[in-house]
């Protein structure tokens, strides 16, 4: 009986040490995966800011797929897509946006992240143009342990004009 008890004990105080090992390896996971989303993330908001695709495909997957979601406007499903409405946008040089970050929520293979965006243009239809959005995105690890983003959903919070 006292041998069974030994047994249990062994079991129950295993089981606690391995508990709690985890939950400080899924800790550290998820601020080295908040790190490394935030960097990726970075790059792509700078990459929109100075209007540089490559930098901008460097943050897309490999897997080709990509959800675009903006107000208005038929969803995009692929890489392709995202890219090429980039680098026809990027071709207007007269806009500006500047972007920061509010919120990463990092996970063990998907992240997600809300972003604050102000785009301005001189001159829409003779006046200045200002669109304040939120820019969610998700984020996914790679294969190669890095993170790409997947999705991208902007809404408008205030525009000067529709």
């Amino acid at each position: 009986m006292k041998t069974n008890n030994l047994i249990i004990i062994i079991f129950i105080s295993l089981s606690i040490l391995f508990s709690c090992n985890n939950s400080s390896d899924n800790q550290f996971d998820s601020k080295k995966n908040e790190k490394q989303i935030k960097k990726t993330l970075e790059t792509l908001l700078m990459s929109i800011e100075n209007k540089n695709i490559d930098s901008l495909k460097s943050t897309m997957s490999t897997s080709g797929r990509m959800e675009l979601i903006l107000p208005n406007t038929k969803i995009t499903y692929t890489v392709d897509e995202f890219v090429n409405l980039h680098a026809e946008w990027f071709k207007d040089s007269t806009w500006t946006m500047k972007t920061k970050i509010l919120n990463i929520e990092p996970g063990k293979y998907i992240g997600t992240a809300t972003t604050e965006a102000i785009y301005r243009e001189p001159n829409r239809n003779g006046k200045p143009y200002l669109n304040h959005m939120i820019v969610s995105y998700v984020l996914e690890k790679g294969s190669d342990n890095m993170w790409y983003v997947i999705k991208d959903h902007a809404s408008s919070l205030k525009k000067s004009t529709n």
